[in-house]
């Protein structure tokens, strides 16, 4: 048995949805499993990935814009974060021509979507955890986030 038969023997195992094949002879064993037989598969229609447009970079040039940071890192701990309980990719929308999930200024309420992440074509709905108004967005659209990377501030009160 060559290659190319192994191959059409794999096509054919595939085909035929069982799950288990064991082929032997004096030369040698082949033996195939796949997931198909007897368990059920589920399959996810994928989305169309919708990509924002990325801006250039701004340089800071002056020790004012410093401050400010500071200052509002000092004001950032009264609010609550959002975080992601995953890496993937961020997005507000939940499709490329639909609204976003929500702005800054908004109100959210425990359980609320705020935005969805991407992993491994699975479209997870992210929700708030806490009651509030949104502050801040701290994470472009369609882009990358980490395990625990903060993406919304909300003022609780």
């Amino acid at each position: 048995m060559d290659i190319k038969d192994i191959q059409n023997l794999v096509r054919f195992v595939a085909k035929a949805g069982v799950s288990e094949v064991k082929y032997k002879n004096k030369d040698f064993e082949i033996y195939i499993k796949t997931p198909l037989g007897g368990e059920p598969v589920s399959y996810v229609t994928p989305q169309v990935a919708y990509q924002a447009p990325v801006s250039a970079p701004v340089a800071n040039t002056g020790s004012a814009p410093a401050a400010s940071e500071a200052t509002s890192s000092a004001d950032d701990s009264k609010y609550i974060t959002i975080k992601s309980p995953m890496i993937g990719t961020f997005y507000r929308k939940p499709s490329p021509d639909k609204d976003v999930f929500v702005n800054v200024g908004d109100a959210v309420t425990e359980g609320k979507v705020v935005c969805v992440i991407e992993a491994m074509k699975l479209f997870n709905q992210i929700e708030s955890e806490v009651s509030g108004k949104i502050v801040k967005i701290l994470v472009d659209d369609a882009s990358p986030v980490e395990y625990d990377q903060p993406l919304f501030l909300v003022d609780p009160s």
